[in-house]
């Protein structure tokens, strides 16, 4: 969440950007020590709560959706960008939901029997967050083209590079999501 919120900051623009951006990468390699420490628990811990390559895989996941926030404001910075589309600050605040939906889903999982319903009706939001995105996302990019198809081709290519990782990262929420379901099913 604190990456996504970083990330919304970015889209944001302004003087902010890259400090925002900075905010990102540190908080992408936060994440990478935390997977570190989750794979290293894993291999030393006899009984886990559900099965290893489960842990593996999720934990995996969160990590390439947060890598994907990390490559989003890397293009960002490479291209110097710092002011932004309407509809890439809208896809900000859907990744921001789609990060807080993915953090109530993982803190069910200890007691997913119980919580069943709950984790597939936030499955379930994080799949409509999605098509929200996707439909952000083409419309974005239609408006690049409208607004830059006799004018500035490079604006027009840098944006859909953003507008491309923007939809990426709520893709990868939406593998995390997938993969707590997979969870569930082999656990209920």
């Amino acid at each position: 969440v604190a990456g996504a919120t970083a990330l919304c900051d970015v889209l944001d623009g302004g003087d902010a950007t890259a400090s925002a951006c900075a905010r990102v990468v540190a908080h992408e390699e936060e994440a990478d020590a935390i997977t570190r420490e989750v794979l290293l628990a894993v291999r030393r811990t006899f009984i886990t709560p559900f099965d290893r390559g489960d842990i593996k895989d999720l934990i995996t996941s969160l990590d390439d959706a947060i890598d994907q926030m990390q490559k989003t404001a890397k293009v960002i910075t490479l291209f110097d960008v710092t002011a932004f589309e309407p509809n890439m600050r809208e896809m900000a605040k859907i990744i921001v939901k789609a990060a807080e939906t993915t953090v109530e889903m993982v803190a069910l999982l200890p007691a997913m029997r119980q919580n069943v319903g709950r984790l597939n009706e936030l499955a379930e939001l994080i799949t409509q967050i999605e098509g929200q995105a996707d439909d952000l996302y083409d419309a974005g990019r239609k408006a690049l083209y409208l607004a830059h198809r006799n004018g500035d081709p490079m604006a027009f290519i840098v944006g859909v590079d953003i507008y491309s990782h923007l939809e990426k990262v709520v893709d990868r929420f939406e593998d995390v999501a997938n993969r707590i379901s997979g969870i569930v099913i082999e656990q209920v």
